[in-house]
C-alpha cells in the first residue's frame, strides 16, 4: 500500500510524536523497496520506521515561498485578470457588436468558457504546487510541452506589455506641465499652425510624431528613440523590484496595484456624469442591437474576449495558485474573480463612454460653431453644416480602441476638461497600475517555472534580474522608430493562436489523459466537496467545442484577411493599412510557430525516447494509481495511523 499525507514543521527527528500537519512535508507509506522520484526537483527526504510502517518524508522547497494571506492571492489575481483589455478593448468591442446586445453572447461565453478554465488553472496549480513546466510534466509526459509553450508565450507577452507600460511612464511625466503638451499644436516661426499637426488633430499628433516618433513603415528602422529607451527601463526596473522576492514582494504590490485603479474609476465615474454628453455617451455604449447577433463575428469575437480578458493559458495562474495553501477554496476564488473581472469591464465601459460622450458633444459643437459661422456663397449654411458635421452618433461611432483609445480619444476628451494636468495623472496612474499588475502574473509565468528546475542554483532575486534584463534588452525593439509597428505584430500574432491551442490541450490533458474522475478527487481533497456535474460537462465538451470553433475561425480569419498593420501616413496626416513586406511575414509565422511546436515536439521526443522521464510509480498492489507528482492525491486506498483523523475530501468509507 501506498499513499501520501501532509506532515508537520521542518524537523530531522525520525520520531512518530513530533510529528505536525503542515503543508511542507509530504510522506509515502512502504517504501522501503520502491524507488520514489519527484518530478523535477527531488526533495530532501527522511525516513522513519514506526510498527511496521516504513514512511518516507518529502520536505517542501523552504524557500520557494508563499502568499502572506488569501486576500494577496485574491488582490493578485485581479490585477493579473483585470488589465488594459478592460479599459482599451472591451468598450470598443461592446458598441461595435451590438451595444448591451452584445453581453448576451459575453456572458454566455464567461459561464461556459471563461470561467471553467480559469477554475482548473487554479485547480491543478494549487493541486500540484508546480509552474507550468511542472504541471503539465506531471499530468502525463508527454504533455510537458505545454508548460514550456507557457513560458514562452508569456515571455513574449512580458516583452511588448512593458513597452505599453513605458508609454503611460512617458505620458505620465508629460502630465506633470501645465498646459500639457499635447494641448495644443506646435506653431512655426512665422506663428501659424504646422499642418500636419493641423490635419491630423493635436494628440493624434502629439502621439505619432512626438511620443513615438514613428517612421512611415516597418522597414525604416529610424534607430533608437532614447526618450523610450529610458522609460522602458524605468518600466522595467519597477517591475524587477515588486517581484525579486516574488509572491513576498508582489503580494504587498497587489494592495496598491489592484485596488488603485477601482479608486480612479470611481473618480472618473462621478466626474464623467457630470459632464455635458455623458449621458448619450452611455446610451449609445448600451443601447441594445439585437440583429447584430446574427452575425457570428460578434458571437467569435466575445469567446475571445472572454479568453484573453481572463488571461487564461498563459500559466500564470497556475503559477499564483502554486503557492496557495492545499486547502485553499479555489473554487469560489474562480469565480469571485472571474466576475469581478467582467464586472470591471462594464463598469470601466461606462466611465470611458460618459466621457467620450462629453468629447463627442464638444466636437459636433465646435463643428456646428466653425461652419455656421463661415459666410459662404450658394451654399446653405445649414446644408453645410449637416454635411460636415453630421451628428452625435457619428462622432461617437468614431471612438477607438488599444492605443488609440487612450493616448488619443481620451486624451483629448482630458484636454477638454477643466484641471487637466490633474485628470491626466489620474488616468495614466491608472493605467500603469492596470498594466503592472497584469505584468506581475505574466511575469510570474516566466520566473516560477523557471526557479521550479532548478536548472541554474540561483536566488529568486538574481533569476528575477537575469530575466528582467534579458526581456529589457530585447525590448529595444520596441524603442525603434518603427518600434510601433513591431509590437502591433507581437500583440496581434504571439499570443493568439498559441493561448488557444494551450487552452485547447490544458482541457484534453486534463479531462481524458489525467481523466476528470482524478481531477475530482483532487479537488475534493482540496476545497471538500466534489465539483458540480456543470463544470464535468465544460471541461470535457463544451468549453473545448468552443475552443475548437474559435481556432478555426482565427485560422480562417488568417488565411483570408491580409496581414496588416497601422503605419502612420505623414503626406495625408493620418494612419493608413500597410500590408507587411516579405520577411514580415515569415517573422510572424515564427512568431506563432515558436510557442505551439513545443506541444508536439516534446510529445515526439519522449515518444521516441530522446527525451528521458521517469515519473512516479505507485508500489503494485495498491488497487489505485496516485495522481503523479501531486501533493493532493486522492486519499482512499491510504492506510491512516490510529490516531489521525481524515482529512477532508478523503473517502475511507470506500475501503
Amino acid at each position: 500500500m501506498e499513499g501520501s499525507l501532509l506532515l508537520g514543521k521542518h524537523s530531522d527527528m525520525a520520531k512518530e510524536e513530533d510529528l505536525e500537519y503542515s503543508d511542507t512535508k509530504k510522506i509515502s507509506f512502504n517504501v522501503e523497496n520502491e524507488e520514489v522520484e519527484e518530478i523535477n526537483n527531488p526533495h530532501p527526504t527522511t525516513d522513519i520506521e514506526s510498527n511496521g510502517v516504513t514512511v518516507r518524508i518529502y520536505e517542501a522547497d523552504s524557500d520557494r515561498g508563499k502568499w502572506g494571506n488569501q486576500i494577496e492571492f485574491i488582490l493578485a489575481a485581479i490585477g493579473f485578470a483585470v488589465g488594459l483589455g478592460n479599459v482599451w478593448r472591451f468598450p470598443y468591442l461592446c458598441q461595435k457588436n451590438g451595444g448591451g446586445a452584445f453581453l448576451i453572447p459575453y456572458f454566455l461565453s464567461l459561464f461556459f468558457l471563461g470561467i471553467p478554465l480559469f477554475f482548473l488553472e487554479l485547480a491543478i496549480g494549487q493541486s500540484l504546487r508546480q509552474g507550468s513546466i511542472g504541471v503539465w510534466n506531471a499530468i502525463h509526459p508527454y504533455l510537458g510541452g505545454l508548460g514550456y509553450s507557457c513560458v514562452v508565450v508569456c515571455m513574449f507577452v512580458g516583452m511588448y506589455y512593458n513597452m505599453i507600460i513605458a508609454w503611460c511612464f512617458y505620458y505620465l511625466f508629460a502630465s506633470f506641465q501645465d498646459p500639457l503638451p499635447y494641448a495644443s499644436c506646435p506653431r512655426l516661426d512665422n506663428g501659424t499652425l504646422l499642418e500636419e499637426c493641423k490635419e491630423a488633430g493635436r494628440t493624434q499628433f502629439y502621439w505619432y510624431r512626438k511620443a513615438l516618433d514613428v517612421t512611415p513603415t516597418i522597414d525604416e528602422s529610424g534607430g533608437l528613440v532614447w526618450h523610450l529607451v529610458l522609460v522602458l527601463l524605468v518600466a522595467w526596473i519597477v517591475v524587477f523590484l515588486c517581484m525579486m522576492r516574488g509572491v513576498q514582494s508582489a503580494g504587498k504590490a497587489v494592495y496598491f496595484t489592484a485596488t488603485f485603479p477601482y479608486i480612479v474609476l470611481t473618480i472618473f465615474f462621478g466626474r464623467g456624469v457630470s459632464l455635458e454628453g455623458a449621458g448619450a455617451g452611455i446610451a449609445h455604449m448600451f443601447k441594445p442591437q439585437f440583429e447584430k447577433l446574427a452575425n457570428p463575428q460578434v458571437w467569435l469575437e466575445a469567446a475571445t474576449q472572454i479568453f484573453f480578458s481572463l488571461s487564461v493559458a498563459f500559466g500564470g495562474l497556475i503559477a499564483m495558485s502554486s503557492y496557495n495553501p492545499v486547502h485553499n477554496n479555489c473554487h469560489r476564488d474562480a469565480i469571485m474573480v472571474s466576475l469581478i473581472n467582467c464586472g470591471t469591464s462594464i463598469f470601466a465601459s461606462i466611465v470611458i463612454f460618459s466621457i467620450l460622450g462629453f468629447k463627442a458633444t464638444r466636437s459636433l459643437n465646435d463643428c456646428v460653431e466653425f461652419y455656421g459661422a463661415m459666410n459662404t456663397t450658394g451654399t446653405n449654411v445649414t446644408d453645410l453644416v449637416a454635411t460636415e458635421c453630421k451628428d452625435l452618433t457619428y462622432w461617437l461611432s468614431e471612438s477607438a480602441q488599444g492605443p488609440g483609445l487612450t493616448f488619443i480619444a481620451f486624451t483629448e476628451a482630458i484636454v477638454k476638461m477643466p484641471a487637466s494636468p490633474l485628470w491626466s495623472v489620474l488616468f495614466f496612474c491608472m493605467l500603469l497600475t492596470l498594466g503592472l499588475g497584469s505584468m506581475f502574473g505574466t511575469l510570474e509565468g516566466v520566473i516560477t517555472p523557471f526557479y521550479d528546475l532548478k536548472i541554474l542554483p540561483w536566488r529568486k532575486e538574481v533569476m528575477t534580474a537575469c530575466i528582467c534584463g534579458f526581456c529589457y534588452i530585447v525590448g529595444f525593439l520596441f524603442c525603434q522608430h518603427s518600434g510601433q509597428y513591431w509590437l502591433q505584430m507581437f500583440d496581434n500574432y504571439c499570443a493568439t493562436l498559441p493561448l488557444l491551442f494551450i487552452g485547447l490541450f490544458e482541457l484534453v490533458g486534463v479531462s481524458y489523459i489525467y481523466t476528470i474522475e482524478r481531477f475530482e478527487d483532487d479537488i475534493q481533497y482540496m476545497i471538500g466537496f466534489r465539483p458540480h456535474m456543470y463544470w464535468r460537462i465544460c471541461w470535457k465538451y463544451i468549453s473545448p467545442a468552443l475552443i475548437v470553433i474559435i481556432i478555426i475561425a482565427s485560422i480562417i480569419n488568417l488565411a483570408i484577411n491580409p496581414m496588416e498593420y497601422s503605419a502612420w501616413d505623414m503626406e495625408h496626416s493620418k494612419t493608413v493599412n500597410t500590408k507587411y513586406p516579405g520577411w514580415g511575414y515569415g517573422v510572424i509565422i515564427m512568431l506563432i510557430l515558436f510557442s505551439i511546436l513545443f506541444i508536439p515536439g516534446f510529445a515526439v521526443l519522449r515518444y521516441f525516447g530522446i527525451l528521458k522521464y521517469k515519473k512516479p510509480t505507485p508500489k503494485q498492489g495498491s488497487g489505485e494509481a496516485v495522481a503523479p507528482g501531486s501533493v493532493t492525491p486522492s486519499m482512499s486506498r491510504v492506510p491512516l495511523p490510529p490516531m489521525e483523523v481524515p482529512l477532508a475530501g478523503t473517502r475511507d468509507d470506500e475501503d
